[in-house]
């Protein structure tokens, strides 16, 4: 993680957030919500203590997350909730590898969004 690989507060609950595999700040990263350039100054949460985007997280190895209330997916068209699930899954796995891989930062966005795979504006 930024600032020496240390973690921050979650602002939502503050206790520590160790971990990138728990990140929500680098899970946004991953998946082009964050530009690099905000990682220092963006508030951290654990994915848990922001439901809205852990309920996307579809995956065997991580228990549902339900939101009740006008936010939860299960009120959306299935034709807008199946590409933001699969974009929130994938980032999610990617965050389970990155941990100890030893990956250039440039590198752990997924690949559509890593700065040196996006076309130059002419």
């Amino acid at each position: 993680m930024a600032k020496c690989d240390q973690g921050y507060l979650c602002e939502v609950c503050g206790d520590d957030v160790p971990e990138i595999t728990d990140s929500d700040l680098y899970l946004r990263y991953v998946i082009g919500e964050v530009p690099a350039r905000h990682l220092m100054t963006a508030p951290e949460r654990h994915i848990r203590c922001n439901p809205v985007q852990a309920q996307f997280i579809v995956d065997e190895s991580f228990e549902p997350v339900v939101v009740e209330g006008p936010f939860d997916k299960r009120l959306l068209a299935a034709e807008d909730v199946r590409p933001r699930e699969e974009l929130v899954t994938r980032g999610w796995r990617r965050l389970q590898e990155l941990a100890g891989s030893g990956l250039p930062f440039a590198e752990y966005p997924l690949p559509e969004f890593q700065e040196s795979k996006k076309p130059t504006p002419r």
